[in-house]
């Protein structure tokens, strides 16, 4: 929000301070301030001259010799400007000048001829065809009464120091020059004072012009009227738009103006009406029906529906409350009667309607902050005020005033010790209550009322930011701390995802970080049966759009789209994980069950095995001691024959392989893909959290090869379970180092060539023992398996 300087200055003296000081103050207390701009410093030594004569140039047709006036001297300007004549009075760059851009006006020469600085046109002193509609295509003509002499920047107000303010949401009483001229008084210790409207008033009844009903009183909490007769429409005085202009605001009419300048004075959004447009002679405060259009001021067509609130006259709307008026009921030259409206409407109520129709103004930025009900009396008066002031119409008599708002006092116990002692600083109470008091604030017994303007005060530690922010946060003295301090620990769930990410990138793989809203077609493309549970999601109420609509409940379709992006922009090979969060609804419950996953996804240059050992490295790592791999074929994401199910315990834990090239054809991703899926939960609970330590073995080991003749679709794992089991406490180890199909292998059978270390805690290992140990094996491999030694 920009705010001249200047303004500030009608309701609180300061005089005396400089744009840094004021900048460093309003800051430090509370009021951001984005920088202070004086518009008059890019125009230097331009002042108002008049023209004595004008001669054509000797040696050039479209040149003129102008003899000009400054008011201290007379110098020779040559000009190529056609609308130059003798007594007008022109804005002059002299000698050494600057002007906007950063042009420097020097003297010197025109065709032989001594020229000693520049008449000026609008633009280059840094105006607008808005400043000056009137203005003909050349020379800028000025007021023939200014006297010579004169700085151009006291002549436009161009010596002005603009602040830009950045207001937080929570203080929408700062989103006008009450609001911070009342903070600029506060921070600098100075006098503050706003004067009551002085309506004059005519004769005349409003109730005889207009009949207002407010039929939802929820959302118009107030709406307050008043009617002006014999209106005159026309320019606003200079002063007005130079306010104005100065806040980003154009001139239209001084009707419209002074609904603008009401709005940035007070904060208080008002409208005004042209009666004759209403028909009726009535205002309804209602709710639009679904489908009801009406053209806005901008002359945009908009459709309404049942949630927005609509201020109509008999027949039709005529305004969208709180966020723009209608062109139907616009104000117009030869408007006669108008009708000021100052309201309040419930701010979320605005935001949305603003949000739907893509129209967020001035006043809907304001309402939908929460604004001050009781502030709709004194900004309707001040509009009235300044139609007198300006003499552009009558004030009737009487106003209308419907007011639903809840006249509540928010009283907070007030205690300047716990003040101080929650602050750590030493206020006194008088500071504190002079402080209050200047910031609007009463105080009742023990307690301190908060003003109206100040909804945001709400507790004992909103009182004490009050206090602290005027006393000054520099000011506050460093104190060590009272308590004795914590250090954080991480969880065993924390310090495991630690863990998890440290072996995975220790074995290669990069870590990404997915949304958990995903797109409802993720199920299709993954080839997921139609009645999986996986389909079952948690929908967004409001996404963003159709592609994050939902919570998802796999975080492989995550993976897989990193995959296909990656293999898109020519990437050779991908090597990727995430700890993904999935959302799993639970019948009966509001929340969903949150679980994580951890996936692992990779193509280019690997293979199934590639991503079974950094499995088994992962679950190792963590200290996983039971887990075994399971063949899995009835899985549509993953390719039959190429997948297995990870085992912990007796529970599936995870699936990891080769996905199913329909999977990847989705995906747009040409070449083999392999992932895995692994519930972090199942890893954390069978992870151990101590490592058993072992000695060195004191007896030599013994080794023997076993080759076992088995049926084909005997597992390596079934065998080496039971080798494991039959050889108790002598297992030392076991390696698979050769699987062979052949001419010396009967058809339907396999040969497994495994290397068995045995080895003894308590003795050294006889022929007798291990060949009864090998034997043992030998019997239950036949018994459960069929398998034999070949």
């Amino acid at each position: 929000m920009k705010i001249p300087m200047s303004w500030l200055n009608d309701y609180t003296d300061i005089s005396g301070i400089t744009p840094e000081e004021y900048n460093h103050a309003l800051t430090m207390t509370g009021s951001k301030v984005e920088g202070v701009e004086n518009i008059g410093d890019e125009v230097q030594n331009v002042v108002t001259a008049k023209i004595l004569s004008v001669e054509q140039h000797p040696d050039a047709d479209k040149l003129k010799v102008c003899q000009v006036d400054t008011g201290s001297e007379t110098i020779q300007i040559i000009t190529g400007a056609d609308n130059v004549k003798p007594g007008q009075i022109v804005p002059v760059a002299l000698d050494g000048a600057i002007l906007p851009g950063g042009m420097k006006i020097k003297k010197g020469k025109l065709r032989g001829l001594p020229s000693n600085g520049m008449m000026c046109s609008y633009e280059e002193i840094g105006m607008t065809k808005e400043d000056f509609p009137d203005a003909e295509y050349g020379i800028l003509i000025l007021d023939e009464n200014l006297p010579l002499g004169k700085d151009i920047r006291e002549v436009f107000g161009l010596d002005e120091n603009i602040v830009e303010f950045e207001i937080t949401s929570n203080r929408p009483d700062c989103l006008s020059v009450i609001g911070l001229a009342r903070e600029t008084a506060v921070t600098f210790n100075r006098p503050f004072s706003v004067k009551a409207p002085e309506v004059k008033g005519a004769d005349g009844d409003i109730n005889d012009y207009i009949k207002i009903d407010v039929k939802d009183t929820e959302i118009c909490k107030r709406y307050s009227a008043k009617v002006v007769k014999n209106v005159k429409i026309g320019p606003s005085p200079k002063w007005m738009v130079d306010r104005l202009k100065a806040c980003g605001i154009r001139s239209i009419n001084n009707i419209v103006d002074i609904t603008n300048y009401v709005l940035l004075e007070y904060g208080q959004p008002m409208h005004a009406f042209d009666l004759s447009f209403l028909e009726g002679a009535q205002i309804n405060v209602r709710r639009a029906a679904d489908g009801e259009e009406m053209v806005t001021l901008d002359g945009e067509q908009r459709r309404l529906d049942s949630t927005m609130l609509v201020i109509c006259d008999a027949k039709k709307p005529v305004a969208v409350a709180g966020v723009m008026g209608g062109e139907n009921s616009e104000v117009k030259e030869d408007t006669k009667t108008i009708l000021f409206e100052s309201a309040n409407f419930f701010g979320t109520s605005v935001r949305r309607t603003a949000q739907k129709l893509g129209l967020r103004t001035e006043s809907s930025a304001r309402y939908e902050k929460g604004l001050d009900p009781n502030n709709t009396e004194p900004a309707l008066l001040r509009a009235c005020e300044l139609v007198e002031m300006l003499g552009c119409g009558e004030v009737v008599g009487g106003w209308i005033d419907i007011n639903n708002a809840e006249e509540k006092q928010n009283r907070i116990p007030f205690d300047s010790d716990k003040i101080n002692n929650f602050l750590g600083c030493d206020v006194s109470r008088d500071d504190m209550v002079k402080t209050l008091t200047a910031l609007g604030f009463t105080f009742d017994g023990g307690d301190v009322i908060s003003p109206s303007f100040r909804a945001d005060v709400e507790g004992f530690a909103d009182v004490a930011e009050e206090v602290v922010r005027i006393f000054g946060y520099d000011k506050i003295p460093s104190t060590l701390m009272r308590s004795e301090t914590v250090a954080a620990v991480k969880t065993r769930s924390q310090m495991a995802e630690d863990k998890i990410k440290n072996i995975l990138t220790a074995c290669g793989m990069y870590e990404i970080i997915t949304y958990s809203f995903t797109n409802p077609n993720l199920f299709d493309k993954l080839c997921i049966p139609a009645d999986s549970e996986l389909r079952n999601v948690v929908k967004i109420s409001n996404p963003l759009g159709e592609e994050n609509s939902i919570m998802r409940t796999t975080g492989l379709s995550s993976m897989m789209e990193t995959l296909a992006r990656n293999a898109n922009f020519k990437a050779s090979d991908a090597r990727l994980f995430e700890l993904a969060k999935i959302y799993l609804p639970v019948d009966g419950e509001l929340l969903p069950d949150e679980q994580q996953e951890i996936v692992l996804g990779m193509f280019g240059g690997c293979d199934f095995y590639d991503l079974k050992g950094i499995t088994e490295a992962l679950l190792d790592g963590m200290n996983v001691l039971k887990y075994r791999f399971v063949p899995l074929t009835d899985d549509p994401t993953f390719h039959p024959g190429r997948a297995t199910a990870l085992m912990i315990g007796n529970k599936q834990a995870g699936v990891l392989g080769q996905i199913h090239p329909q999977v990847c054809d989705n995906y747009d991703i040409a070449g083999e893909v392999y992932a895995a899926q692994i519930s972090f939960k199942a890893v954390l609970e069978a992870a151990a959290d101590e490592k058993q330590y072992k000695p060195l073995p004191k007896y030599p080991a013994v080794v023997r090869d076993l080759a076992i003749l088995a049926d084909e679709n005997v597992l390596a794992a079934d065998v080496e379970e039971i080798i494991k089991k039959k050889s108790k406490n002598l297992f030392a180890g076991l390696v698979l180092f050769d699987v062979y199909q052949g001419k010396q292998v009967p058809e339907g059978k396999k040969s497994m060539a495994y290397s068995l270390t045995l080895q003894s805690d308590e003795k050294t290992l006889t022929d007798e023992d291990t060949s009864k140990t090998v034997q043992d094996i030998l019997d239950a491999l036949k018994d459960k398996l069929g398998a034999e030694l070949r």
